[in-house]
């Protein structure tokens, strides 16, 4: 176990490590062709923050753990609410801009509801089980398209603006080519060691691919987006801190659990439902708050509630075993 243990770490470390390169290679290569800064972020850089999670499931769906792959995506957003935001408010209040609240949490939150409909087949159609098909996926996989054109709008028409986070590196052409190739060996390897090692790991404990996927694999996914708000909130880039979450979210449903259900359906069981209502709860609170207290900020006392919150839900999720 202790070796399993071990190697299931050094995949996360791998795969964080590789998406880091994936996105500074491919960015210094898109700067050095002329490509915007912004345009980079919300293409190379998104993305390459949302490989872990993307890998992972892709993994875990052509081996049929489809639990590992669930589990992942929705222990990553709750995460990614209560425990990155947690953390980041409780270092400085995070201001937000109106657009992030009236429009990209709840387009954030939006997603859940999709998943929570999505996955209860059972009590909305009658049918004798609970799965997100691949014809949802595809709707999924719509819906990204639309967030996708949304966003190129926002910032072509100059609303979004630019911050301090949109500084790229530039490296040299082969320093650049050798971040990306690096960054995919490492996507590929570190996400085989991880997802195999969580799936022994599972077996050995007696634990489910679920637990695994809503706590060890989903924190430890989550890191890209702890040390880029961490950061942020640091430098007083407030608004970076909290826009980086919410867009990680709407990339983990609509992008990554639409990608995966179309190459394999994904079966809901009864506890998963239960994680897609938690999850969907914590968008929700997170778009309330908003309107709690001092408008539009997530202050250190709310922060501060988060991260209880997050403790108490993993502690239902071991109890539940």
């Amino acid at each position: 176990m202790l070796i399993s243990i071990l190697l299931l770490l050094v995949g996360l470390v791998i795969l964080i490590y590789g998406a880091d390169f994936l996105v500074k290679g491919a960015s210094s290569i898109s700067k050095k062709l002329g490509v915007p800064a912004i345009v980079i972020g919300l293409t190379i850089v998104a993305f390459g923050t949302s490989a872990p999670e993307l890998i992972i499931n892709l993994f875990s769906a052509a081996k049929g753990t489809t639990d590992l792959a669930l589990g992942n995506v929705l222990g990553s957003n709750v995460a990614n609410i209560f425990l990155v935001l947690g953390v980041s408010g409780l270092i400085i209040p995070l201001s937000v801009k109106k657009n992030t609240t009236w429009k990209e949490i709840p387009f954030a939150t939006l997603a859940m509801f999709m998943i929570l409909f999505a996955g209860n087949d059972i009590f909305l159609d009658g049918s004798a089980f609970n799965v997100i098909s691949r014809s949802e996926g595809l709707v999924l996989l719509g819906f990204f398209a639309i967030f996708m054109y949304y966003t190129f709008e926002l910032f072509r028409s100059g609303r979004g603006g630019e911050s301090e986070g949109d500084e790229i590196a530039i490296y040299g052409g082969w320093a650049s080519l050798g971040f990306v190739l690096l960054g995919l060996l490492g996507l590929f390897f570190g996400g085989q060691l991880l997802v195999n090692n969580a799936i022994e790991l599972a077996k050995m404990a007696g634990m489910s691919e679920m637990l695994i996927g809503l706590t060890v694999v989903a924190v430890g996914t989550s890191l890209p987006e702890l040390a880029t708000s961490v950061v942020a909130a640091r430098k007083g880039q407030t608004d970076l801190a909290i826009g980086n979450v919410v867009g990680s979210n709407i990339f983990n449903i609509f992008w990554i659990l639409g990608v995966t259900s179309v190459i394999k359906p994904i079966p809901v069981s009864d506890g998963a439902s239960v994680d897609i209502f938690i999850t969907t709860l914590a968008s929700f609170i997170l778009f309330v708050v908003m309107f709690v207290g001092k408008k539009h900020v997530l202050q250190r006392w709310q922060a501060g509630m988060f991260v209880i919150f997050y403790i108490v839900y993993v502690a239902y999720l071991i109890y539940r075993g």
